[in-house]
């Protein structure tokens, strides 16, 4: 019986290492320690102390500056100020700043408005020769793979017949029996069905794609 016994197997370690009873939880051993006290130095510069009551004003100094006439002067020979651009949307006079309102056309008069910036400048640059690095590279593979692009023109033939084609089609697809109550005519129709399908799918790919390549023959 003690030989298929296994240690530790569902009750955990036979023998634990039991804490010491020196190592109990003392007072505020958990609590954080400050730093220790420095000393509070001010090294910004203080402004002059106050005057005192007891002390008097320099007193005597006189000026032989007339300050009537060269006010009047000033004002004179001064430029006349602007008056405040000011708006009224009201009958009962309210006065609003007319800089702020956004009436007065200010981003209109700049040098640089409506011209396109830099960095976007920049951008349609890179797309530019990437979408040409692109382009060299498949013309490249193009011509080792002897492939040919259709033109503009052959493209919009190819389309307009395959249309024309399914009118055909469309137009023999109506004119069957509206009783189908025999094989032959059931093969008949479905293979209608099956070439407006394709022709359909064919007319989708060409409007949706705007170049296409086709193989040469060898």
């Amino acid at each position: 019986m003690q030989k298929f016994k296994t240690a530790m197997k569902t009750m955990g370690p036979a023998k634990l290492e039991v804490p010491s009873p020196k190592d109990f939880l003392k007072k505020h051993s958990k609590e954080k320690i400050l730093p220790p006290k420095k000393k509070f130095e001010w090294n910004e510069r203080r402004k002059p102390p106050v005057p005192l009551r007891t002390d008097h004003p320099v007193m005597g100094i006189q000026s032989e500056k007339n300050f009537i006439n060269t006010n009047a002067a000033d004002v004179i020979m001064g430029v006349a100020k602007k008056p405040k651009p000011i708006y009224v949307d009201k009958r009962t006079g309210d006065k609003h700043d007319l800089e702020t309102s956004g009436l007065v056309p200010k981003y209109i008069n700049k040098k640089d408005y409506g011209v396109t910036p830099e960095y976007i400048c920049k951008r349609n640059e890179e797309v530019k020769k990437a979408q040409e690095e692109y382009d060299n590279y498949i013309q490249e593979n193009l011509r080792k793979a002897a492939m040919k692009r259709l033109s503009d023109e052959e493209r919009e033939a190819v389309l307009q017949g395959l249309k024309k084609n399914w009118e055909e089609v469309h137009k023999e697809f109506q004119s069957l029996s509206v009783f189908i109550d025999s094989i032959p005519k059931k093969i008949r129709k479905q293979k209608l069905e099956e070439e407006m399908k394709q022709l359909e799918h064919d007319i989708g790919v060409l409007e949706k794609h705007k170049v296409i390549y086709i193989a040469n023959k060898k």
